[in-house]
Formats: C-alpha cells, sequence, structure tokens
C-alpha cells in the first residue's frame, strides 16, 4: 500500500510538471520570456508538482502525512536528477542550483503532506 501511495502520488507531480512544463514552453516561444523568469517558471513547476503528490499522499495515507510528503518531494528530486542525468550524460547543474531545488522539492512534498 505504501509503495503503491508513493507511485501514484508521484505520478501526478510528474504528470503536473509535463503539463506546466509545457505550457511555460508555449510561453517562451510565443512572449520570447528572459531565462530569469523561465528558470523561476521551472522552481515554481517543481515546488508545485510536489505539493500536489505529497497532498496527495497525505490524503491516501492518513497518518505521518508530513512524512509521506516529505518521501514523496525527495524521490521527486532523487528521479529528477537521475533522469536529468541520463538524458544529458554529464552534471549541468550547479551545486548551487541542486541544493535549492532539493529544498524546493522537499518543501514543496512537505507542505502538501501537512496541507492534506
Amino acid at each position: 500500500m505504501q509503495i503503491k501511495t508513493i507511485l501514484r502520488s508521484l505520478l501526478l507531480a510528474y504528470a503536473l510538471s509535463g503539463i506546466c512544463l509545457l505550457l511555460l514552453a508555449l510561453i517562451v516561444f510565443k512572449l520570447d520570456i528572459g531565462q530569469e523568469i523561465v528558470t523561476v517558471g521551472i522552481l515554481v513547476i517543481y515546488v508545485v508538482s510536489c505539493l500536489a503528490g505529497g497532498f496527495l499522499s497525505g490524503k491516501l495515507m492518513r497518518q505521518n502525512k508530513y512524512k509521506w510528503g516529505f518521501l514523496v518531494g525527495l524521490c521527486y528530486f532523487v528521479l529528477l536528477m537521475i533522469v536529468s542525468f541520463a538524458v544529458q550524460r554529464q552534471w549541468d547543474m550547479s551545486a548551487q542550483h541542486a541544493i535549492t531545488t532539493f529544498f524546493m522539492c522537499l518543501g514543496g512534498g512537505t507542505l502538501g503532506g501537512m496541507l492534506s
């Protein structure tokens, strides 16, 4: 039950990420916005996706909701790093960006679990 719940929550988080990233790409294409806005948009998408995944896991587990949200945020970040590395075949992220993304994913997942 626990692994199934985490996988469902991650599926929701990544589906939401995919949809939001496609919308962001469309906005970039149509409006030609700057790099800083795109970077902020991507980080916001990470947080909102982890928040949604944490919220779902908290709703499904009903106990220790923040811990399940934290776990969803952690799994989201780890999978994000693995996929990024596998696609690019190199580490293409600064340590500062990786740390920021790590804490944003954990925070978003934990907050989502607490709000459920």
